[in-house]
């Protein structure tokens, strides 16, 4: 999907290293912190990360990117429970 809108295989590759990714700027940065946080057990969204979302993104756009995560985040523990596979339904352009 991501490649299919417009993302370069260099981005996408760097996903895992985001955090120092020169193909990352700071508010992608921020949502995929965001991301990190709000999936990874033990972790929490902390103030800060919270302050730095209402920087760049409006309050809609916050509820809307938090929507995304937890449906994102659901999906995978729902499949996962069940022994759902993957569909292998994206597959990279560059493949």
């Amino acid at each position: 999907m991501g490649s299919t809108l417009g993302l370069s295989r260099e981005k996408i590759e760097a996903l895992a290293d985001y955090a120092v990714s020169p193909h990352y700027n700071a508010v992608e940065r921020s949502a995929l912190e965001y991301a990190d946080a709000m999936t990874i057990t033990g972790r929490d969204v902390s103030d800060e990360l919270f302050a730095r979302l209402r920087e760049v993104y409006s309050a809609d756009e916050i509820v809307e990117l938090t929507a995304i995560i937890a449906w994102e985040n659901s999906s995978s523990k729902f499949n996962r429970a069940l022994r759902v596979s993957s569909q292998k339904l994206w597959r990279p352009e560059w493949h």
